[in-house]
């Protein structure tokens, strides 16, 4: 052992005599390693989003839109003798589907409307949403002070509504503001409790979630009752809307029908979501006359395709990783043979003197070794400085792992021992005497 000892410690005296190739050796290494960390943080990071993102969609939901059609598609469409009338996608509907489909766990509506707030003289566009106490639980919205809409509200549809963070600390500078009023286009509403802000990812639309910001929730029955109800459209709302279409040279315009603008359903067991998603498209179809005018979207199954894709490039962003290591190992056997090269005098003059060839393959091995574990070390270090650049400078959220650090560590010393040993075989097959004569 102290034989090895010895044969190593003059690998660091022949690392130390060539810092500055040594060095450059060790570069492949140090970037191989920190792409691999860097890269590893950056897939855990999109990972921990995905799972975010779930908890916020909720589990098991199907949400069901409407299919919003123009003014002008619409009259081509009634020219067909075929065409047929659809009611559009109403509170009706979902009590069909909460009657029918027994393994439904939780179903809301939701309305949505572009409105705005005025307090104290300042006003702000916000986005109206009529929903049920539900809608909190399906979509894990939590609150920071006050309490859901009570049944007597959500009955009678009175003007209370629950607003966002956001909102609560622009116009009162204070989320302790249970009891006070807020004026939302012309209905005063009173404050009944206050929402968390929360981060929603990438396209929560998609999803069916909204920003959360400037956000203000009533009672569904306060939306219909107070602001809008599309169900109630009357002959004399149709004539208008011909009029300004006339008036504005035919311009298409986007015809909203639907009294709701989602339902949002929830099943009991992930098994079921397929089986109860095909049931209520075959149900509002015949519903809506045959008309195909809703579309079914299930987040989860979305979530979950999107995190397969995220896997799958995760896989190919750490293969080129992994293959900057390949190349740094590459470069270790490159350089480390041409060093022997260089070297055949010291190498006969070890042999001379009582080296053996174990001896001789122990010191190059060691050589190699040392300049892998440095740089990985360094790659290491690197790592953090970048998965924290990324994160700082681009808003992706970077993760590092123990594990991640811990394989490329392994790998970058690996690679040292594995391609190191063909340059200290060769260094070991030297014949002393050839070594000592050359020039």
């Amino acid at each position: 052992m102290e034989r090895y000892l010895n044969d190593i410690a003059i690998a660091f005296e022949a690392i130390q005599a060539n810092k500055i190739k040594s060095m450059l050796t060790a570069l492949g290494i140090i970037f191989g390693v920190a792409a691999v960390i860097s890269m590893l943080a950056i897939g855990n990071g999109a990972q921990q989003e995905i799972l975010e993102q779930m908890k916020m969609v909720g589990v098991n939901n199907i949400i069901i839109q409407p299919v919003i059609e123009t003014q002008e598609a619409e009259a081509e469409e009634s020219l067909k003798p075929s065409a047929k009338y659809s009611p559009g996608l109403t509170m009706s509907d979902m009590e069909a589907i909460r009657q029918t489909i027994p393994v439904i766990k939780t179903i809301c509506p939701q309305i949505t409307k572009d409105s705005y707030v005025i307090q104290s003289g300042i006003r702000r566009s916000a986005k109206l949403h009529g929903v049920e106490p539900a809608f909190f639980q399906l979509f894990n919205i939590k609150l920071f002070a006050g309490n859901l809409f009570t049944d007597y509200q959500l009955e009678h549809g009175l003007p209370v509504c629950i607003i966002s963070e956001d909102l609560a600390l622009r116009f009162f500078n204070s989320i302790n503001i249970i009891g006070k009023q807020i004026k939302c286009g012309k209905v005063w509403l009173q404050i009944v409790g206050v929402s968390e802000k929360r981060s929603m990812g990438d396209n929560p639309s998609k999803l069916g979630l909204s920003s959360g910001q400037d956000v203000i929730y009533i009672p569904v029955q306060t939306m219909l009752l107070r602001f809008e109800n599309r169900a109630l459209t009357t002959a004399l709302d149709l004539q208008q809307n011909n009029n300004d279409d006339e008036s504005k040279n035919k311009e298409t315009k986007v015809v909203n029908y639907h009294q709701l603008d989602k339902i949002i359903v929830q099943v009991n067991e992930t098994e079921q979501i397929q089986a109860v998603n095909e049931v209520i498209g075959r149900m509002l179809k015949r519903r809506h006359q045959e008309v195909v005018d809703f579309e079914l979207i299930v987040p989860e199954l979305l979530l979950k395709q999107q995190q397969r894709t995220k896997d799958i490039f995760n896989i190919v962003l750490g293969a080129i990783a992994g293959i900057s290591l390949l190349v740094g190992g590459i470069g270790i056997m490159n350089i480390m043979l041409a060093s022997v090269l260089e070297r055949i005098k010291e190498i006969g003059t070890r042999m001379a003197l009582g080296a053996t060839r174990k001896d001789i393959v122990v010191q190059f091995i060691a050589e190699s070794t040392i300049i892998s574990i440095s740089g990985g070390i360094l790659g290491i270090v690197l790592g953090f400085v970048l998965s924290a650049l990324v994160t700082k400078f681009t808003g992706i959220l970077t993760i590092i792992s123990t594990s991640s650090v811990v394989v490329a560590f392994g790998i970058s010393v690996s690679v040292g021992i594995i391609f190191g040993y063909m340059p200290a075989k060769r260094a070991a097959q030297q014949d002393p005497v050839v070594s000592l004569r050359s020039e």
